[in-house]
């Protein structure tokens, strides 16, 4: 049995963001306007997630739950494309088809595989939920991989270029880069793992003992989240890179620089 929140209640826990601008203030951080915007985004998109999510659980509709899903792909692919500081052509479609791939795959094995036993695969409260959650740690390991790689290929484009001159193979000259790019990726997941369940309760199991669900009941389903996220972080994490490596190296095993631009400057033709 869980405590309902009024709105008074949550209003009153939206107060400790004034501890977050006193601070600002106090540092002259200039942050007051940002913490603001954050703030109410943060209701408003929530609140909205909200009116959306009760539409959607009381339609019960496969074809809703799809659309929805693909919105929330979409969203993922564009987002982690716009963190990254530089860009090549082709960009946004790696990421979108590196977010898709990855989290659809691991979240379609969790709905047929790890939880056969609900009614069906498309029953809103199962399949929205680990989707979401799967998107949301697989965009943070994409846009930390792929700024790493594009990011690396700048720093080291003379040694890039010299092991090119000196008859290596494009794969040869960009693993350590690439090497780097993944491993960066993955580490988020892998710190969260190493402390999951000692200093940290992870929101969905938070929730669910809220909710009045067994302790036991409550960390089998943790498990099943972390180990999910991290395979599709790290499938995620190698798509991007690959597919970048792809864009940015040629099939003569010539690294063509130029493409890569930072944002807001122009994209060759």
């Amino acid at each position: 049995m869980y405590v309902e929140l009024t709105f008074f209640q949550v209003s009153l826990a939206s107060l400790l963001i004034v501890i977050n601008g006193v601070i600002s203030i106090t540092l002259r951080l200039r942050m007051e306007k940002s913490l603001v915007i954050a703030s109410l985004r943060t209701v408003v998109q929530l609140l909205l997630v909200g009116l959306i999510l009760e539409w959607v659980f009381r339609l019960d509709r496969w074809y809703i739950v799809l659309a929805l899903a693909t919105v929330m792909t979409l969203i993922a692919g564009v987002t982690a494309a716009g963190r990254n500081e530089r860009r090549y052509p082709g960009i946004w479609i790696n990421t979108i088809i590196s977010v898709w791939v990855s989290a659809w795959i691991v979240t379609s094995f969790a709905l047929f595989a790890v939880m056969h036993g609900i009614e069906k695969w498309y029953q809103p409260q199962y399949a929205i939920p680990l989707l979401g959650m799967v998107l949301g740690n697989t965009l943070n390991g994409i846009s930390v991989g792929l700024s790493t790689f594009t990011d690396s290929l700048v720093t080291k484009r003379e040694q890039v270029e010299t092991l090119l001159a000196l008859g290596a193979t494009r794969w040869e000259a960009a693993r350590s880069p690439v090497q780097h790019a993944v491993r960066t990726g993955m580490i988020p997941i892998i710190n969260s793992m190493m402390v999951v369940g000692i200093v940290s309760l992870p929101g969905m199991m938070t929730g669910q003992l809220v909710s009045g669900m067994e302790p036991i009941e409550a960390v089998k389903y943790q498990i099943v989240i972390m180990f999910l996220v991290a395979s599709a972080t790290a499938m995620g994490t190698v798509g991007i890179v690959v597919l970048s490596f792809r864009r940015l190296f040629n099939a003569d095993h010539q690294f063509v620089f130029h493409l890569l631009t930072k944002k807001g400057e122009s994209q060759p033709a």
